[in-house]
């Protein structure tokens, strides 16, 4: 798997972040922003922050002494690559089961 990817799936292994990635889907925010909808500390929320920005999900733009965190959709992109293969996976399997029931009922 490409170190992409491994870093995008680590960084939606964690539930906070999962949330972290569909706070900042509906708007920009602050560190402090973020903080304010945890309980968990400014430090704790950074971390996931970082994480989330290793993985792609995420950038942070400096904007005077403000840093704003924002989604970066392509960053699910290796993800839904990933996924797709087995989409595929399970459309071939359940076709082929299609298939064989109705041969059978023939």
């Amino acid at each position: 798997m490409h170190i992409q990817t491994q870093n995008a799936f680590r960084a939606l292994a964690d539930p906070t972040r999962r949330d972290i990635v569909q706070i900042l889907a509906a708007q920009e925010m602050t560190i402090g922003q973020l903080t304010a909808r945890f309980d968990m500390t400014r430090a704790a929320v950074k971390k996931h922050l970082t994480v989330l920005s290793d993985g792609g999900l995420i950038s942070v733009e400096a904007r005077g002494r403000e840093r704003i965190n924002r989604l970066e959709p392509q960053g699910l992109a290796p993800v839904l690559d990933w996924l797709s293969y087995f989409d595929q996976f399970w459309d071939d399997r359940l076709n082929s089961l299609k298939e064989t029931i109705e041969r059978k009922k023939k």
